[in-house]
């Protein structure tokens, strides 16, 4: 079953909508071996929690239905609370209403949920995040002090970028291909001072190298426009965030508003993309980007 496309892929979604890569990478995820008769099936959903971009995988694998959120720069804490709706919405497509009111237990596939985290914080090979870490403490609301809520959700968290958790990326050849890419691309920025250039130059040296060959020379351009996409939105994210924390207050705000549109200029963000992420009217945008 092909991956829904009617919204923006990553380059990771792209590369794991065939069901025999995803086969192995779940494999080397849960380091288990599994037949290759054993069947896949994505059920990614359309504009469900993640708004315009969707980086996301959901797919079934057996009777195991498994979440995977890739392409993590920073570690959400509420990931866990959003897996919680994700899923949610996930079973309602696949359970029909009047069926909840049958006289039979309903049986659901068993749930997984796994974040790849890449981003340049160091960050642990792996870590849980879990949705009972969120709640209120009974004692804050006047109630007895309970071991743990009847209800909770986890997330395993792996670090998939270059030379980290070795033992997977050894199972899953394209994965530890992808991670060589981010690699490169972070790299050529860094040399060639500019997102784009720095982009072009990764994706040229991974198509001579043996990183992910077939997949850029068959997909091309788009790959381009699709990292594009995911780190302008990732980064300026994480700019306006990173300001936001240090400033506080709304005078401090809008002064992070105006040094994250700075920032973005500088590397090589366009001003409607700034006016997108801080709000900020396109002329203001413009008149930082003349000084």
């Amino acid at each position: 079953m092909p991956a829904n496309k009617n919204y923006k892929d990553s380059v990771f979604t792209s590369l794991f909508s065939d069901p025999g890569l995803l086969r192995e990478l779940y494999c080397a995820l849960e380091g288990v071996s599994l037949s290759p008769d054993v069947p896949v099936s994505i059920n990614t959903l359309e504009n469900v929690l993640f708004l315009d971009f969707n980086n996301d995988i959901s797919f079934e694998i057996g009777r195991k239905l498994v979440v995977l959120i890739e392409h993590q720069s920073t570690i959400n804490p509420n990931m866990a609370l959003r897996l919680l709706i994700y899923i949610t919405r996930i079973l309602e497509k696949k359970i029909k209403s009047r069926t909840l009111y049958s006289k039979k237990p309903v049986s659901i596939p068993w749930p997984e949920f796994f974040v790849l985290y890449n981003g340049p914080e160091p960050f642990p090979d792996n870590a849980v995040l879990r949705l009972s870490e969120l709640f209120e403490k009974p004692e804050y609301l006047g109630l007895p002090e309970k071991i743990r809520p009847l209800l909770d959700l986890e997330v395993r968290v792996i670090n998939i970028n270059e030379g980290r958790n070795e033992a997977i990326v050894k199972r899953c050849a394209k994965l530890a291909e992808y991670s060589a890419l981010i690699a490169k691309i972070r790299a050529f920025i860094i040399e060639h001072g500019n997102m784009e250039e720095g982009i072009r130059a990764a994706i040229k040296y991974c198509s001579k190298h043996d990183i992910l060959t077939e997949f850029l020379e068959i997909h091309g351009s788009e790959v381009l426009n699709m990292i594009l996409e995911e780190w302008n939105t990732d980064d300026a994210i994480a700019f306006a965030r990173e300001e936001g924390r240090e400033d506080g207050l709304e005078e401090g705000l809008e002064k992070g508003r105006l040094e994250t549109a700075r920032k973005a200029l500088v590397k090589g963000y366009s001003p409607e993309q700034i006016h997108d992420i801080t709000g900020l009217e396109i002329e203001v945008i413009r008149n930082i980007q003349a000084k």
